[in-house]
């Protein structure tokens, strides 16, 4: 009882006197050491506003050139050229000092925009990005030298938003072509002479409209793709986020820094605060490629403190600037913990504490909340519904709202699972939990759930709306890399130090579920659990060779990967089809992805001479080639907004707004679903994302067709 009075900071009663107040100091003094964190806090993100404002410049170059402009003075050298004296004129009680400031300060603020321009015209360059490997023209060569003058300073992680490029609108006859090359070789002759007449009406009659008005969104709107994108294909999805759109991580398979599952959690949720906070600093480097072409930070805005709420006919993302609390799952029930005292993070032994403090709690749970979760896993309307009708008002919707204003989700679980040598059919559990678990133990609609199985082994299931894979791919390398390298354990498992344990306990969720709110949560878990156990999964260690085998052959490694998954499907299948790789558009202000069609006329001429017992070894190795070759170009003009998908997706919507009919975009477009789905995940370490859906004709919304994997 004693932690729950410091929880109090006054109470107060009614006396014949009057009132009578109690002041609870250590409740005091908590609010005011929050207080002085959060103004911490805002005055560091000021700072930072105005640092990665003026990059590549700096404060101490302002101070430079007012110095120069007083120096010249000195030296009775006028560099305003009568400017500083036109200055005094309409202020005679100004003196030359502020006059010289002022007229300083203009000179460093135009610098500082030359100079922006200057950096956002190189970044629109890539000829780098299609030149052979291992040679630089010239051309190239000069512009790494001014990318490194321009860079030298350390950039935070925002610095360079402002002046990365807006995403190219390609033209219609460019798109249009590379869309005939793309499907050529899923069609016979009779098909390819339709789609061929429909392109060309579309072209000729349609596209120039629509293009128009695309090039004008283009020009107010950051990016003209994104927005539409993650409102069709994501937000208006009204299918389960449960292994349709939803993606995991996975932990260390061969280390486990600790057994014990509270202290791994509380190593892990530190960790994870850690990269949180040098977020919120700006502190982490962007993502560079060759290491001084940024990638754009925008989508990491969002990685904390986000939920999707779900919505009738789309849904929408919540996102708080802070968040100080923790939403925990452990057997059916919900917790609230604080992630702060005192203003500061509380330490990895306190947060084992807390979490041992949940597994060590033999209370049930209470009617309906064991597998209220599933809401999140099936079908959005019913659970839209659900959410206005019972968890709108009282303690249902206080609880909801400590779970949906979490900084994260964290679960508990009771099994266990990870990689244990020769024991078959381990890494597939282990793949299958992370994906959907239970179907009711995991928060789907956070932007990621934290597992923590009870052999301390750990992943993560992450919302995709929010951001793509490779952003929660960064937190991962950080959390993974400081659980084991920096935070450490004790020889017997636990987190390093003593816990404070005058720490109030977490807060245990209240819930008041009534029985037709219970129907509801069943009729959920029931259409999850058929998605679930219809997934089969395969998920196996491949160790004869890796990329660097590859390289050593002089061959792109996902090249290689994407062409023989090509063979692969044509021997198991015996035909070709649809296929989609996903590629970054971070390049470009906002941009998220684009498709890479891998099926290419010839990745299908060499999968034919492979299996063609009349063709040479040296064929076969110069078809691979030129099947390589050109799928690393197709890589590269995606990567450089030269795609096909995105462009004709942002076309079919505006015809939708528009009310235009088009046979090409919605019958030409898709001749068939998205069938194989490939990912670069052992190669580049990024987790497994699923297939964007294709769009439909009836609505501009996005469903999500069947892939195999």
């Amino acid at each position: 009882m004693a932690e729950a009075h410091q929880a109090v900071a006054f109470q107060f009663t009614v006396t014949p006197e009057g009132l009578d107040f109690h002041l609870s100091r250590e409740a005091v003094k908590q609010l005011y050491l929050a207080g002085l964190s959060s103004w911490k806090k805002r005055l560091v993100r000021a700072k930072n506003s105005f640092l990665t404002g003026v990059y590549p410049a700096s404060p101490s170059s302002w101070m430079v050139v007012v110095l120069a402009t007083a120096g010249s003075f000195y030296c009775q050298v006028d560099p305003s050229l009568g400017i500083i004296a036109r200055i005094r004129t309409p202020t005679p009680y100004s003196r030359t000092v502020v006059s010289a400031v002022i007229f300083s300060t203009g000179v460093w603020l135009s610098a500082v925009l030359l100079f922006r321009q200057t950096l956002k015209l190189l970044l629109s360059y890539h000829g780098w990005m299609f030149e052979p490997h291992g040679k630089m023209s010239r051309r190239t060569k000069i512009w790494v030298a001014l990318m490194k003058v321009l860079s030298v300073r350390k950039p935070l992680l925002y610095s360079f938003q402002t002046s990365l490029p807006k995403l190219p609108v390609p033209s219609v006859e460019a798109t249009i072509a590379r869309y005939l090359e793309s499907v050529r070789p899923l069609m016979d002759d009779e098909k390819y002479g339709k789609m061929e007449a429909l392109a060309k009406e579309f072209k000729e009659k349609t596209a120039p409209r629509l293009q128009k008005y695309l090039i004008l969104k283009s020009w107010w709107t950051t990016n003209y793709v994104s927005d539409w994108w993650e409102e069709y294909i994501y937000l208006r999805g009204r299918s389960p986020l449960m292994v349709n759109s939803n993606y995991y991580a996975m932990d260390f398979l061969y280390v486990n820094p600790s057994h014990i599952q509270a202290a791994r959690a509380g190593n892990v949720v530190h960790a994870i605060l850690l990269y949180r906070r040098k977020l919120d600093r700006g502190e982490i480097p962007p993502m560079m490629a060759l290491n001084i072409v940024p990638m754009c930070s925008y989508q990491s805005e969002r990685m904390f403190n986000t939920t999707r709420i779900p919505g009738k006919e789309t849904d929408t993302l919540l996102h708080l600037v802070d968040s100080k609390h923790l939403a925990v799952y452990h057997k059916g029930r919900f917790y609230k913990v604080w992630l702060y005292y005192g203003g500061q993070v509380l330490r990895p032994r306190d947060l084992e504490m807390q979490f041992q403090r949940i597994l060590d709690d033999p209370s049930p749970p209470q009617p309906g909340e064991e597998r209220l979760a599933a809401l999140t896993a099936g079908e959005r309307v019913p659970w839209a519904e659900a959410r206005a009708r019972f968890f709108s008002h009282g303690k249902n919707k206080a609880s909801l709202d400590a779970i949906e204003r979490a900084a994260f989700f964290l679960t508990l679980d009771e099994e266990e699972h990870g990689y244990v040598p020769g024991q078959e059919g381990c890494m597939d559990a282990y793949a299958k939990s992370l994906l959907h678990g239970q179907c009711y133990d995991r928060w789907f609609d956070k932007s990621f759930t934290l597992v923590v199985y009870k052999n301390g082994k750990l992943g993560a299931n992450a919302e995709h709306s929010w951001a793509d894979a490779p952003i929660i791919g960064h937190l991962w390398e950080f959390m993974l890399a400081t659980d084991k390298f920096q935070l450490g354990y004790t020889e017997g498992g636990h987190c390093l130090g003593e816990p404070d344990t005058l720490l109030a306990p977490p807060q245990r969720l209240q819930w008041d579920i009534p029985q037709e709110c219970r129907a509801a949560i069943e009729s959920s878990y029931r259409l999850a659990k058929a998605l679930a156990d219809d997934v089969d999964f395969c998920c196996f260690q491949f160790n004869q060779f890796g990329k660097g085998l590859i390289k050593k052959c002089r061959t792109s490694p996902d090249a290689f990967i994407q062409i023989s998954l090509q063979l692969a499907h044509f021997r198991d299948k015996g035909c070709f089809c649809l296929t989609y790789e996903a590629s970054m558009t971070r390049l470009f202000r906002e941009g998220r992805t684009e498709t890479v069609r891998s099926c290419t006329a010839e990745a299908t001429a060499f999968v034919r001479s492979m299996v063609d017992p009349h063709q040479t070894r040296v064929e076969r190795q110069r078809l691979f080639k030129l099947a390589a070759e050109k799928h690393q170009q197709m890589y590269r003009m995606a990567m450089t907004g030269a795609g096909i998908d995105r462009h004709l997706f942002c076309l079919y919507v505006v015809s939708r707004y528009l009310g235009v009919q088009s046979p090409f975009l919605c019958d030409g477009c898709s001749p068939e679903p998205w069938v194989l789905t490939l990912e670069q995940w052992v190669l580049t370490m990024e987790p497994w994302v699923p297939t964007p859906a294709r769009w439909v004709p009836q609505e501009p919304v996005a469903g999500t067709e069947e892939t195999t994997q």
